[in-house]
């Protein structure tokens, strides 16, 4: 769950979200309550996917999806087994999963397919001709079902390699109703109005911020949401790139911004040190625990939050809300991520599975589970199982094309991507030491100038 795309001026749609009579995680309507999307053996589903005969036909797809994401995968896999009579294996993977690969590749046991959860990652499997590219059939679901902008991000040079299935909006706050109440808070729509939230819960006796900073991915998410907020989308666009260093004046500020709420330890549960050792799920949950007395009141993240929610008994639309990311520029920022299918071999059955993934078939049975958002523009929206998920992939399908990548998800893997290495670790140590700005944008820039030269 790492990859963040800007989608201009949504940020209005999403202001919505928090004065929605919101539901539960359950079904409130649409078909999901029967299943058309079976068939068994080959030929065309009731939306018109053709997928083919495949019995006795094996298939290795390797993600880094655990718990609930992978259970969900595994139901969009299991109907692809009943289409085709294929039998699909998948593979646990380990970030960095470009690593991961290599080291599957070099062994002889490469997997058929990859989901890829980054675009710079994408691209290095081109570049050392591990990836091939989407077959006929898979480009023809792409470009019935794709806007033009997911498609380009899932090709290198011209050449269409990737299968863009799993989105996510990464710009959102999830709260504890009851510690809100409690403290008489209200859903604030700026970052200052943000500041002052966090302390009046704080005075309540909660600490008012929950903070998964053991994963590295997280703290990237929340610099960018404010970088792109304050600096704007051509700032934003020109960083992504390298075009300017990571020492400009516009780091600086968001870094400076960031400070406001990492250099007051007594709103972060745990302090700097708690955060750096709690890991994202555990950042979530340890803030729907508790009753009105949890570890923490609020959690940054994105959609796929609600996963992790459904692992407490907190009731999403009751116990647990959501507000947009505040607004630290004129605009509040709009984030999303995205996962890419790209094949390894190339094989019917590899090339068949693009296809599937492509289809709003496929897209439509993770969907109903929950903890998902599809670009698949063919995906009735009433296949979302509450208005949360329906309004949020509403407004990632209705951007269109006018989106942007994550910046981190941009960068070679070393270092936007890579554990324990250049911006996932600084920004550790950014949380740890937030006076340090300076010698934050200077480690940076060290880092990137290295990986963006070779």
């Amino acid at each position: 769950m790492r990859t963040t795309l800007r989608i201009r001026r949504a940020a209005m749609v999403f202001t919505a979200i928090g004065a929605l009579a919101l539901t539960g995680c359950g079904d409130d309507g649409g078909d999901s309550g029967k299943d058309t999307t079976g068939g068994s053996g080959g030929g065309k589903s009731p939306t018109g996917v053709a997928l083919p005969q495949l019995k006795g036909e094996r298939i290795s797809v390797a993600a880094v999806w655990t718990g609930p994401e992978q259970e969900n995968f595994g139901k969009v896999l299991k109907e692809f087994e009943k289409r085709t009579g294929a039998t699909v294996t998948f593979v646990p993977a380990q970030d960095p999963i470009v690593n991961f690969l290599g080291t599957k590749i070099a062994g002889g046991q490469p997997p058929d397919v990859a989901m890829i959860p980054q675009v710079g990652a994408v691209q290095q499997a081109v570049a050392k001709k591990w990836a091939k590219p989407v077959g006929a059939a898979a480009k023809a679901e792409l470009t019935k079902n794709y806007s033009k902008v997911w498609q380009d991000l899932g090709a290198v040079d011209g050449t269409q390699y990737g299968v863009y299935f799993k989105a996510a909006n990464k710009s959102l706050i999830w709260y504890n109703a009851k510690a809100f109440e409690n403290a008489g808070a209200s859903e604030p729509k700026t970052w200052k109005d943000f500041l002052s939230t966090a302390e009046t819960i704080s005075a309540s006796g909660v600490t008012p911020v929950s903070v998964g900073g053991a994963d590295g991915w997280t703290l990237t998410d929340w610099f960018e949401n404010v970088y792109l907020s304050q600096a704007g989308p051509e700032k934003y666009d020109q960083l992504a790139q390298h075009r300017i260093k990571w020492t400009d004046p516009s780091v600086k500020d968001a870094l400076t911004t960031l400070a406001q709420l990492f250099g007051k330890p007594a709103l972060i549960t745990g302090g700097a040190d708690g955060a750096l050792q709690t890991e994202f799920p555990a950042s979530v949950t340890q803030t729907f625990t508790g009753g009105d007395q949890p570890k923490g009141a609020m959690v940054f993240e994105g959609d796929f939050v609600g996963v992790n929610i459904a692992q407490t008994e907190a009731r999403i639309g009751t116990d647990a809300k959501v507000f947009p990311f505040p607004a630290v520029g004129a605009d509040s920022p709009v984030v999303t991520g995205g996962d890419a299918a790209v094949a390894l071999k190339d094989t019917k059955g590899a090339q068949a599975l693009l296809t599937w993934l492509a289809s709003a078939d496929a897209a439509k049975i993770w969907a109903r589970a929950g903890g998902f958002i599809s670009p698949n523009k063919s995906l009735d929206a009433s296949a979302y199982p509450n208005d949360v998920q329906r309004t949020m992939a509403q407004a990632l399908v209705a951007a269109g094309d006018d989106v942007r990548f994550d910046m981190s998800d941009q960068a070679p893997q070393s270092f936007g991507g890579t554990p324990g290495k250049g911006e996932w670790k600084t920004l550790q140590d950014f949380l740890k030491n937030p006076k340090d700005i300076a010698g934050t944008q200077q480690r940076l820039e060290s880092d990137a100038a290295k990986v963006y030269k070779s």
